[in-house]
């Protein structure tokens, strides 16, 4: 391994969805990071930079990774915060870093943890983690990867560690993906004696490949001026004799999800009477998502103050899904039952906004019910399956 220095140097997209490792679901119990899924913290973070918070991680220079918990009072620390809107892969939290910014004008952030275990001279380890690009992102970038060291780095100055990366994607590509999660695996043979991981980009910015990204007229995050990356479910598992490192880079390539949100287009609105505003109002969701966009909360206000002005109104909800997600859901928990979370989703801040739960009936249709009124000539698949990802609001 080279020696560390600590330099300053100078829409629509598809997400592939990775699969684990094939033997790390039966593994877990092995995996030598203490907290890979940054479930569990020692206290509550309050404010972005405080990833020292979640047990057993930490920040190895002065500038720090965030911590990101679901149930977050603090809206800036939320899985829907300031640099955008992602669920973990699994559970409740996630970590975050700065991997590049345009001229350095921005410090990188790196996540460092100490192994249960050191590792064992020439064995093998399968090391991966997922990464998600943030909605705020002006850029985004490769390059990124996981560091494995005997000795923990550390400084105080906020700077980026130029070393070696161990574990990188094989393509070493841009992750350009706004929603969802891509995935970096891979084997590392160990020296004997390493305690740390790290995670980041180690490479100076002149050797990193770097994309500006089109902002989608729906993302009214403000934009931050780098590469900003949610980071989940790190595992670092020994290979047993007999055992590989599967990381299943192929199938993530065969199988891709969409990312279109579907926004309904309303006109005459002023014309229309309470019910019909109701019922006009277009709620949809990303894929595999149950999180409430800018355009369906405003929609959702409507709603309310339409229910408010007409006491004797009560409503039904329904919930569904589409085709893909349900299909999906067969083999990745985190995509099942996607009707019933939207549905819940719209509901609790319908109720947030001051509706009475007793006017609120609810059910679920999953992908039975293709939203055909919205279709029209022209409409591609991709255009269709985002129509359907939708929780209809009928007056009752």
């Amino acid at each position: 391994m080279k020696s560390t220095s600590m330099k300053i140097k100078k829409v629509s997209f598809i997400v592939a969805l990775a699969g684990l490792p094939l033997f790390s679901i039966a593994q877990n119990n092995d995996n030598l990071v203490e907290n890979g899924g940054f479930e569990s913290n020692t206290g509550k973070a309050k404010k972005l930079g405080q990833i020292d918070m979640a047990t057993g991680w930490k920040s190895p220079t002065g500038a720090r990774a965030d911590f990101f918990l679901k149930d977050s009072k603090m809206p800036e620390i939320g899985t829907t915060n300031a640099l955008g809107t992602e669920d973990p892969t699994e559970g409740e939290n996630y970590a975050g870093i700065m991997a590049f910014s345009y001229q350095n004008k921005a410090p990188r952030t790196y996540l460092m943890a100490k192994l249960k275990t050191p590792m064992k001279e020439g064995s093998k380890y399968c090391i991966s983690f997922k990464l998600s690009l943030a909605e705020a992102s002006k850029y985004s970038c490769n390059q990124i990867g996981v560091n494995v060291n005997k000795k923990e780095f550390g400084t105080d100055q906020k700077t980026a560690i130029i070393d070696e990366t161990n574990v990188i994607h094989p393509k070493n590509k841009v992750f350009n993906a706004f929603f969802g999660w891509d995935k970096v695996c891979g084997t590392y043979t160990a020296k004997g004696g390493e305690k740390f991981i790290t995670i980041g980009n180690f490479t100076s910015n002149e050797n990193t490949k770097y994309e500006t990204n089109k902002k989608a007229k729906d993302n009214k995050f403000t934009a931050v001026i780098g590469a900003y990356y949610y980071i989940d479910d790190v595992v670092v598992t020994l290979i047993e004799e007999g055992d590989k490192c599967d990381c299943n880079y192929e199938d993530a390539e065969q199988k891709t999800v969409s990312t279109t949100i579907y926004q309904k287009q309303i006109t005459n609105l002023d014309r229309m009477t309470p019910k019909d505003k109701i019922e006009a109002q277009g709620i949809n969701f990303a894929f595999g998502k149950a999180t409430l966009t800018p355009q369906a909360n405003a929609a959702l206000d409507l709603i309310a103050e339409e229910l408010k002005k007409n006491p004797a109104f009560t409503i039904t909800l329904t919930g569904h899904s589409d085709p893909s997600e349900d299909e999906l859901a067969v083999k990745k928990p985190m995509y099942a039952e996607m009707d019933k979370k939207r549905l819940e989703a719209v509901k609790a801040y319908l109720i947030s906004k001051g509706v009475d739960a007793s006017r609120i009936k609810s059910q679920t249709k999953g992908s039975a019910e293709p939203n055909a009124e919205e279709f029209r000539e022209g409409d591609d698949d991709d255009l269709k399956m985002a129509k359907n990802r939708r929780v209809d609001v009928k007056v009752n």
